[in-house]
């Protein structure tokens, strides 16, 4: 049987994929693209509206982005990095909305301040010199800081109800911050690709192969799902943005950059709570400082989340361990990823995180009342039966070779082909917020000739109005992006 000619291989129905296949139909609307999904439709792992903390992440409030050094100062230096990323994410979505591409803004996105809530004398002495470090910088000079009771039971009324008046307290807040359902986006995205010509969507069909012949092309191997038949696919470009899967496709692509890199999987679970007496207290996302020991991604925070048009509270995430790849992948995951070129780093890092395993396992054995026990540091008043306990979606750490050994990396990474005809997006946090960016990277490392064109740079400057220039150098354009991207997604009240 001939294979199906295509351009583009996108494998993975998320976030990651979706974008990629938005702004390549942009960029050139002759382009045959197909995306191949496992499941029996997309934005269903990862991307899910339940299995991510739909915070666009921006910097606002997560207190991992802005570590504290052993001299005291704070480095915000990651979080201009994030904001400004986002800020790509959110021009993006403007661009679709504007177009029609995308439905109104609240089908997808909505208004939820971000705020930082911390007690006791050393956290509120970092609190006040992050907002002191971050308040000066244009990016985030919209941040209010305050220790006020009355403050504060404006901003986040639950957070503080009934809380000891003895204890010092601090919080920040963000009035722009949003509420990202990355799956009903994705699904949006998808939704609109699959009406266009040249596009073609693989529903519960997974990659069993991936080689590349002598000319450069990729020869994809795919079986149906529910019929067991075998497809033949070639394509010029391949992206693996399939999550937890990334990995042990890239490590069958056979290309020497996925050479060293594992995998540390981490699972992840919400306390939810649906009441309408109660989630109509709570408009915002409020995020803590982790515990000690904990992994950044278990950052604690007690959120507002409207998914498929519902409002909720989340609260967490609760880690845990697991050797699954994906929420609906195999307890052998992880031992399959097991390589010669990435065993000594996997094995270095197993023995340098034991206290982080430890963490995770003992995640896994809470019981409910220890866990609304934790919930209590941020709402006092939460009630055991107010709260279920839900499944959130699986994560897999960046293993890396460094010399003497591995590195555990905590963030996302691209990996692309020497020739640029494959790229792999790994790793976790902030994932979702930043898909934009990610992906334009993608395509200047994958199309590098095209991209320069003229023709694609005014494309990808429509797109992306700040395309080629620095938000966190320049304020002027920082002021009038933001004001078009607030505006268009309706999040300034």
């Amino acid at each position: 049987m001939a294979a199906r000619q295509a351009d583009v291989v996108l494998v993975g129905g998320g976030v990651m994929s979706a974008t990629l296949g938005m702004m390549l139909r942009q960029l050139d609307p002759t382009l045959d693209i197909i995306m191949v999904e496992r499941l029996d439709h997309v934005a269903h792992e990862s991307t899910d509206g339940w299995n991510n903390a739909g915070t666009g992440h921006a910097g606002y409030c997560e207190l991992n982005y802005t570590p504290e050094t052993e001299e005291g100062d704070v480095e915000i230096e990651r979080a201009l990095k994030i904001n400004a990323s986002f800020e790509v994410s959110l021009q993006l979505w403007s661009y679709l909305v504007e177009q029609g591409m995308l439905p109104e803004p609240t089908k997808f996105i909505n208004p939820t301040p971000h705020q930082c809530f911390v007690w006791g004398a050393k956290n509120v002495a970092f609190l006040r010199e992050r907002y002191q470090r971050m308040s000066s910088h244009h990016l985030f000079r919209e941040m209010k800081y305050s220790e006020s009771p009355q403050d504060l039971m404006e901003w986040m009324p639950l957070v503080v109800r009934h809380r000891d008046p003895m204890q010092k307290v601090a919080a920040t807040r963000v009035e722009h911050g949003s509420d990202v359902d990355f799956g009903s986006l994705t699904r949006h995205m998808v939704d609109y690709l699959t009406k266009q010509p040249n596009f073609e969507l693989m529903l519960s069909h997974s990659v069993k192969t991936l080689a590349q012949r002598d000319n450069g092309r990729w020869k994809v191997r795919v079986e149906d799902e529910k019929t067991g038949e075998i497809k033949k696919l070639e394509a010029g470009f391949v992206f693996l943005g399939a999550g937890g899967a990334a990995l042990p496709l890239l490590q069958k692509s056979g290309i020497e950059e996925s050479r060293g890199y594992g995998g540390f999987p981490v699972s992840g679970q919400w306390l939810v709570c649906q009441k309408p007496e109660i989630v109509e207290q709570h408009n915002s996302k409020v995020y803590g400082k982790a515990p000690v020991g904990s992994p950044p991604m278990s950052v604690p925070h007690l959120d507002t989340r409207i998914i498929d048009g519902k409002p909720a509270l989340l609260f967490g995430p609760y880690a845990g361990f697991t050797t699954r790849f994906l929420k609906e992948g195999s307890v052998f995951d992880l031992f399959g990823s097991v390589k010669a070129n990435n065993i000594r780093s996997m094995l270095s890092v197993s023995k340098n995180n034991m206290d982080l395993t430890r963490y995770l396992i003992g995640e896994v054995f809470q019981s409910h009342s220890e866990r609304v026990d934790a919930l209590r540091n941020f709402f006092p008043d939460a009630r055991e039966e107010d709260w279920k306990l839900q499944m959130a979606g699986q994560r897999v750490q960046i293993i890396k070779t460094v010399e003497g050994g591995g590195k555990l990396e905590f963030g996302t990474e691209i990996v692309a082909s020497k020739d640029g005809s494959l790229s792999a997006l790994l790793g976790a946090s902030p994932g979702a917020s930043t898909a934009a960016h990610a992906m334009i990277d993608v395509i200047e490392r994958c199309f590098p000739e095209r991209v320069k064109t003229s023709e694609w740079q005014e494309r990808m400057k429509k797109m992306v109005p700040s395309y080629g220039q620095s938000l966190v150098e320049d304020e002027s354009l920082l002021n009038e992006i933001r004001g078009r991207t607030l505006r268009t997604l309706e999040l300034k009240k």
